[in-house]
């Protein structure tokens, strides 16, 4: 699976509070989370996004509480895709499990800008920066992991998995 797309570049230590605010919790609909989507943090952030737009952060990206709203309100707005120096490791799980690809990469922080194309191979392992014509290469996901984010998340693998017994 490859994704291409513009980046919108964050910083260390951005929440679960910032993704989504506690405010707009009081539903569970994809498109209403993504329309307060980064809102604290950038009130257009929504508006600026296209679908297949990529964020890149830096350290423990989603930390905070362990709601599952933030991955859905950022797949929901249309982010192909979240590459950080490192993630909360309950935020990187609930990411999988509603099939967000997710990343780690010190590499591709350092060697990024806001508004560089970037274009991840999943497979291979292979984020190329094509803005400043950087590759580089990152552990691809195990095998069972993007299985789950090919079948847009942990319910339906399970379901496939379930129904080709």
């Amino acid at each position: 699976m490859i994704f291409k797309g513009i980046i919108w570049k964050f910083g260390d230590h951005i929440d679960t509070d910032v993704i989504i605010p506690a405010r707009y919790l009081n539903t569970s609909d994809p498109e209403e989370l993504a329309s307060h989507c980064m809102v604290d943090y950038d009130k257009d952030f929504i508006k600026k996004i296209k679908p297949g737009d990529m964020i890149v952060a830096g350290e423990n990206f989603g930390c905070g509480s362990s709601r599952e709203h933030a991955p859905i309100a950022i797949k929901a707005a249309g982010i192909s895709c979240i590459i950080a120096k490192s993630f909360s490791r309950i935020f990187f799980r609930n990411s999988i499990n509603i099939g967000l690809p997710i990343f780690d990469s010190s590499e591709v922080f350092k060697n990024s800008q806001q508004g560089d194309i970037l274009e991840v191979d999943m497979d291979k392992g292979i984020i190329a920066n094509l803005s400043n014509n950087k590759k580089i290469q990152i552990t691809p996901l195990p095998e069972f992991i993007r299985k789950i984010i090919s079948a847009k998340g942990l319910v339906e693998y399970t379901k496939r998995e379930v129904n080709s017994k």
